[in-house]
């Protein structure tokens, strides 16, 4: 295991197992299970930065665990309960607490799913310019961060570490995975975005876009996989501040995004090393998102 000086964790290893790195995540093959241990790592404009941010990865981690649960939906997990790990886990079981989850394996979908609940980012930019997203028209009228009429899927391919997703229209989705996934995708998405957004709204949190990501069982029906409604893979605007017009500071690494800019920071690696007010404002923003949800005490 490697830490930083402020007991981020920024990689885990376990001698003999099969490895695989995200940006993020560490994941270990296991056979007919993965184990996904979520690092302290955090990138911005596509560069890992050489710092950690502490108990980051316990935020995703458990924040994922708990949409699960409140979703419902058929999905990967096996345990996160570190004590139910295989055997050979076990001398790592303090590294691993409260940052993994055993998995199963499952084939992965090829498309990320979006839902957007409110116009920006992207969309935005894309409807300023064309009055499309993903070129679906809308109708005129929207400003930045407006709340849509109606949420969209606006599916993109995966991409390698380091490129950039591409934006798919639901015609495209259809060629790549089928019709009828293609339609139970759509339909999860929008399903899901919808409770999960009906709920944050009640605590205070709107949740102006998300990704999701899919497998499909052997008979055809779809499983939740991944992170899920993470302050990475979705935009957290507090109620507070929002306001149709501009963006709200958004409960994510967006805070380290605007720093990183005030340097000049030129997007390309290496990155430079976070100042420690920087990484404990963003611990912050990432624990309050995660107590603000969840309404548990993050087990840091």
């Amino acid at each position: 295991m490697k830490y930083d000086k402020n007991h981020a964790l920024l990689e885990c290893s376990i001698p003999g197992l099969p490895q695989k790195s995200g940006k993020v995540r560490d994941v270990f093959d296991l056979g007919d299970k993965l184990l996904m241990v979520v690092t302290d790592r955090i990138s911005a404009f596509d560069v890992i930065l050489p710092c950690g941010v502490p108990d980051k990865g316990k935020v995703l981690n458990q924040l994922s665990l708990f949409w699960m649960e409140f979703l419902g939906m058929k999905n990967h997990l096996v345990t996160a309960n570190v004590d139910e790990y295989p055997e050979a886990l076990q001398p790592y079981k303090e590294d691993l607490r409260g940052r993994s989850m055993l998995v199963r394996k499952v084939k992965m979908v090829e498309v990320e799913c979006i839902a957007r609940g409110y116009l920006t980012g992207s969309g935005w930019k894309e409807y300023k310019s064309a009055g499309t997203v993903n070129g679906e028209k809308l109708r005129a009228g929207y400003e930045n961060a407006s709340k849509l009429d109606e949420v969209l899927f606006t599916p993109t391919t995966k991409a390698a570490i380091g490129d950039h997703d591409e934006a798919i229209n639901y015609e495209q989705t259809e060629k790549l995975v089928g019709a009828a996934t293609a339609k139970a995708l759509r339909d999860a998405t929008i399903s899901l975005y919808s409770r999960a957004a009906d709920y944050a709204r009640e605590r205070g949190i709107i949740i102006a876009d998300t990704k999701f990501e899919f497998g499909i069982e052997p008979d055809g029906s779809l499983i939740l996989a991944d992170e899920v409604l993470t302050p990475d893979s979705s935009r957290f605007w507090p109620v507070e501040s929002y306001a149709v017009g501009k963006n709200p500071p958004s409960l994510d690494k967006q805070y380290v995004r605007d720093w990183l800019d005030s340097i000049n920071f030129n997007h390309q690696p290496p990155g430079p090393v976070l100042p420690d007010d920087v990484i404990n404002r963003t611990r912050d923003i990432y624990v309050k998102a995660y107590e603000s949800l969840s309404g548990r005490k993050l087990e840091a």
